[in-house]
């Protein structure tokens, strides 16, 4: 009962917090990269990902209860990150949010040769490539002209430990339109709403990384 009660805690004070920083505003693009909670069989947090966490998670339904869709234009567009294990939940989250699934952006971990990096997990297959889902909502929600020859693929080395390609945000920019929210951000983006736990300007990882990312920003 105790962790039920927590739990309801935590989404009312997530929705609170995602519609204030909203302040009533209605995006047409919406990035979202969800610290997505692992689970075995039995429904316990994975051993192997509990080494992997360096910061708080979130269960699936905390996840889609998050009120995106108060905060969604029409038509907009949603950019949702999911483990490539994960991706019927990342459906499911896609569906609460108030999107319809059309495509994904796959990003391919490369080493600096131009070969795939194959020290990411997995279970049955070592995984060098995550995810992006691609939704919409609501009528003549297609891309900008740029998306039309837009490649499904992007591929860069890794950064530290779950941070997204910075890629991702060219071709965000040229295919969706303003105005744009990046939630679960880390650091802030010129002409982005962002927010998160780590959305803010002095954002800088608090764990190793690797050591060609030494001399890179660690946030926009």
């Amino acid at each position: 009962m105790k962790d039920l009660v927590s739990q309801k805690d935590r989404i009312s004070q997530a929705a609170i917090d995602l519609v204030g920083v909203a302040k009533g505003q209605k995006y047409s693009t919406i990035l979202a990269d969800p610290p997505w909670q692992f689970q075995n069989r039995t429904g316990k947090v994975a051993p192997e990902h509990k080494r992997l966490n360096r910061y708080p998670t979130m269960s699936l339904d905390e996840i889609c209860a998050l009120p995106v869709e108060d905060i969604a234009a029409d038509p907009s567009h949603l950019y949702l990150w999911v483990p490539n294990a994960l991706l019927p939940e990342g459906i499911k989250v896609l569906e609460a949010w108030g999107f319809r699934y059309v495509s994904n952006i796959v990003w391919h971990k490369i080493r600096k040769d131009g070969g795939s990096d194959g020290r990411g997990v997995g279970f049955y297959f070592r995984n060098v490539t995550e995810i992006l889902l691609f939704g919409v909502r609501g009528k003549n929600a297609r891309t900008l002209a740029p998306g039309r020859s837009q490649v499904n693929m992007i591929q860069s080395r890794k950064r530290e430990h779950s941070r997204k390609p910075d890629e991702q945000y060219d071709i965000i920019e040229g295919c969706s339109w303003g105005p744009r929210i990046e939630l679960f951000s880390r650091g802030k983006r010129k002409d982005w709403t962002v927010w998160g736990n780590q959305a803010d300007d002095d954002y800088a990882p608090d764990w190793k990384t690797y050591n060609y990312n030494s001399t890179l920003e660690a946030a926009e």
